[in-house]
């Protein structure tokens, strides 16, 4: 499971821009799931290997007894109970203050590990200034540029070690378990019936199901076996529209439903036939994507809407969701227990998909066998060349193709591309990714 890495400290010290920087390009997926208020923020970060998810806080004063101040500090002790890792981020310019010392007394009392981060230290990494923030007595401070991404990865390693989240194997590709339980994640908005839907696989009420939003609160993890395969079925908080979660408690199941959708193996995105699909279906789905899980969609509640209906809805799932194209689409009833059968199907060929090994000369055989058949775009005086292709990953699957000039492949040569191993190694459910790495001229440099 993801690791969870809270960033605490009083305002204006530079939390929010640490926070951008760890998440880099995900940050249209924060805000797109915020669901939050403005002082709660969440993404997930990769740095060096280390996959984690990282919850932004508001400025934290812990006295607060009133007002806004008083939610926000309420706000940020839940995090800080969440969390493996706190990172404590202070100001050097601005040095220590009186609310320094009162969050430090905090966190010493929360029995969290605690990382010193001194922000805004451009080049100060032997200055004496850094000397006071040893006052705390909590351990060694890191000094950081949260603006200018100086000292971010020795934070990061200082936080979970040297050694990378997701180890790989000899040949650079993850290694899969088939010991290990298939992690099976349901998502989707709140009230589409994700806990009916497992009460039904499991023949007894092991979940609360009510007609109410936010009956699920935390993602609860049910083992299961079907027939003669080990599962492990992950029931998710329902994660709501932007400016609809006013709870505090339910702000943190977001993290929780995000970090379930991240560590599952396949994600089954449930659908509610009598809503239709909704902005919110879209930026789950979106975030499934990012997260490269193999995804199953499912419409609930089929038996619900006559057939015109249906046919809009049909409609409605090859435009709002046709980045999933490559998803199966299956149509059930939870609660008449219709359709279950096919979709325990299309979940283990998804699974199937994800973790299949792509051997090194059929993927260079259908390469070579693809620019046969239509060669990429030159681009000026450039023609890319492509040798040959690798698998580089599982789950998703990743192929690496070498060659010469690849950065001028075009984003629809790509797609061109996935659409052959697609086809030929059956990948249904997985999203697929094509990365391009092109050789060095080793006389490039003696030319000039």
């Amino acid at each position: 499971m993801k690791p969870v890495l809270a960033i605490v400290g009083r305002p204006n010290v530079g939390k929010s821009t640490l926070f951008n920087r760890l998440t880099q390009s995900r940050d249209a997926i924060v805000a797109d799931f915020a669901g939050l208020t403005r002082d709660r923020h969440y993404g997930d970060a990769k740095v060096d290997g280390h996959e984690f998810i990282v919850v932004d806080t508001g400025g934290f004063e812990p006295d607060s007894s009133d007002g806004i101040l008083r939610e926000m500090a309420k706000q940020t002790r839940q995090a800080v109970a969440e969390a493996d890792v706190v990172v404590f981020v202070l100001d050097v310019r601005a040095g220590l203050s009186a609310q320094d010392h009162d969050i430090a007394r905090y966190l010493r009392a929360s029995a969290r590990r605690v990382l010193l981060a001194v922000n805004k230290a451009e080049g100060m990494a032997d200055s004496p200034r850094l000397a006071e923030f040893h006052e705390l007595g909590m351990g060694e401070p890191h000094p950081i540029s949260a603006a200018h991404g100086q000292g971010i990865r020795s934070l990061v390693e200082a936080a979970f070690g040297d050694e990378p989240s997701v180890p790989p194997d000899a040949d650079g590709v993850a290694c899969a378990d088939d010991t290990k339980p298939i992690r099976l994640a349901v998502a989707g908005r709140p009230n589409v019936g994700k806990s009916t839907l497992i009460n039904t696989w499991l023949g007894e009420e092991r979940l609360v199901a009510f007609d109410q939003p936010g009956t699920t609160r935390d993602a609860i993890h049910v083992p299961f076996e079907h027939h003669g395969r080990r599962f492990e079925l992950i029931d998710t908080a329902g994660l709501r529209r932007k400016g609809r979660v006013f709870e505090s408690i339910e702000k943190f199941s977001v993290v929780k439903t995000l970090q379930a959708i991240a560590d599952a193996n396949v994600v089954l995105l449930l659908l509610d036939a009598t809503q239709g699909v909704t902005d919110q279906d879209a930026h789950i789905a979106g975030y499934i994507l990012e997260s490269g899980r193999a995804v199953v969609v499912a419409v609930n509640k089929w038996d619900a809407v006559d057939a015109y209906q249906r046919e809009l809805l049909e409609r409605s799932i090859a435009q709002r969701l046709s980045f999933l194209k490559f998803a199966p689409v299956l149509r059930i009833s939870a609660r008449k227990r219709q359709g279950l059968g096919p979709l325990w199907k299309a979940i283990a060929e998804a699974h199937a998909s994800a973790v299949k090994k792509l051997p090194t000369p059929v993927l260079t055989r259908l390469l070579l066998e693809a620019v046969q058949h239509q060669a990429p775009k030159r681009a000026g005086h450039f023609r890319p060349k492509l040798r040959y292709a690798h698998q580089g990953g599982m789950n998703p699957p990743i192929v690496v193709i070498h060659g010469n000039s690849l950065e001028h492949v075009t984003d629809a040569y790509k797609r061109y591309l996935e659409g052959r191993f697609r086809e030929h190694f059956k990948l249904v459910g997985t999203p697929l990714r094509v990365e391009m790495r092109s050789s060095k001229n080793p006389f490039a440099e003696r030319a000039g």
